[in-house]
């Protein structure tokens, strides 16, 4: 899978699923302030971007990805 698939299929769920307008998720945009994430709702993250892209995070892992381009790199890097 290519960056660009990643990027167009992370961009394309997560608007849907957290039901915001797709526009806003660029790699700068801060992730949980575009999603405006609680701790409930970063489990829904966590579990829709391993299942898509079969890529554990582990919670060690996520202050390490803020923005939607460090979500992007992680899944480059971390997917099978």
């Amino acid at each position: 899978m290519t960056r660009e698939d990643i990027i167009a299929k992370v961009n394309t769920t997560l608007a849907e699923e957290f039901e915001v307008e797709e526009s806003q998720i660029t790699p700068d945009a801060p992730i949980y302030e575009t999603l405006q994430l609680d701790s409930l709702s970063l489990v829904d993250l966590v579990a829709v971007v391993q299942y898509m892209f079969k890529v554990k995070i582990p919670a060690a892992d996520l202050p390490t990805i803020k923005t939607f381009g460090q979500l992007y790199d992680y899944i480059e890097a971390h997917a099978e």
